[in-house]
């Protein structure tokens, strides 16, 4: 059982760690969010009121009332209104409810989170959203009232809730899709590419040589698609593989970084860092699923 915090947001906290596992908790400004975050656990945020911009990775796009924003474990992101902003922000560390272990229930991973190729918001219609904050009520009342088997009944809400997102995002894309039939069919190339080659290809050079063309126009077209240049997409594949090994498994990450195509491990950690903030070993350390088989490196 995780205890319930005495405080005004609803937060539970990991008994062994003393980490944070859950909290949820109402907002009526963006004071909060204004310095950059960059946790341990998944967060997100339902915006009710106000818009403005908000910045994930190296990123930055718009947001309006009923949006719902997706950020990933060590995603930095920091939002900024232009005027009011109020909603809720919900966030679980992996600890609390690890989404590879219940992908085949949930489908969160790659959709919500973790998915390079598309912006980390989602639009709600009305009916959406009252659903969605219908489900973050049920939450709250079940922290502000713990009784038996309180933590499965959190894990239950939890999981509707990201199915019902994770529908929406998938919605979202097929109509983004859909609108787009006609863009650069080189766009879907260039995604099955990095899907098939991360692993052994790096630079944005060798997709451009793949692709039959010039680095230059794939870079361009990845900015106006994708939002980042296409160098930063290519290590964007690459995080997310290495910290699913991290996170799953008790690899050396010497081992990681070989199959990934790193020939130096030293390289590749500080790739890592470079691109994920921490070292490969603190995310395993504060992350990590398979953190107590780890071996040191």
């Amino acid at each position: 059982m995780y205890p319930l915090t005495a405080q005004a947001e609803f937060t539970l906290i990991n008994p062994q760690t003393k980490a944070l596992a859950f909290r949820l908790y109402a907002f009526d400004d963006d004071s909060y969010f204004r310095e950059l975050k960059n946790y341990n656990y998944y967060s997100l945020v339902i915006i009710t009121e106000g818009r403005g911009k908000f910045r994930a990775d190296l990123s930055e796009y718009n947001f309006e009332p009923n949006n719902l924003l997706c950020f990933s474990i060590y995603q930095p992101f920091m939002i900024r209104a232009e005027g009011e902003c109020k909603g809720i922000l919900l966030s679980f560390h992996p600890d609390f409810f690890c989404i590879h272990r219940f992908q085949d229930e949930v489908s969160c991973n790659g959709v919500l989170f973790n998915n390079i190729y598309e912006f980390p918001l989602i639009r709600l219609e009305v009916p959406d959203l009252t659903a969605l904050l219908t489900i973050a009520d049920s939450l709250k009342t079940e922290m502000q009232n713990p009784a038996l088997a309180q933590y499965e009944l959190l894990i239950s809400y939890l999981k509707i809730f990201l199915i019902n997102a994770s529908r929406l995002m998938l919605k979202q894309i097929e109509s983004r899709e859909f609108e787009n039939e006609k863009g650069p069919f080189i766009l879907k190339t260039l995604k099955d590419a990095i899907e098939e080659y991360f692993k052994t290809k790096h630079s944005a050079g060798e997709y451009a040589d793949l692709l039959n063309i010039s680095t230059r126009a794939l870079n361009r077209l990845s900015k106006s698609h994708f939002n980042k240049t296409l160098s930063n997409l290519i290590a964007d594949r690459i995080i997310i593989e290495a910290k699913r090994e991290l996170y799953l498994t008790s690899k050396p990450v010497k081992a990681i970084a070989y199959e990934l195509g790193f020939t130096d491990e030293f390289y590749f950690s500080r790739f890592f860092k470079n691109n994920a903030t921490i070292s490969p070993q603190v995310y395993r350390d504060t992350v990590g699923f398979a953190k107590g088989m780890a071996t040191s490196t």
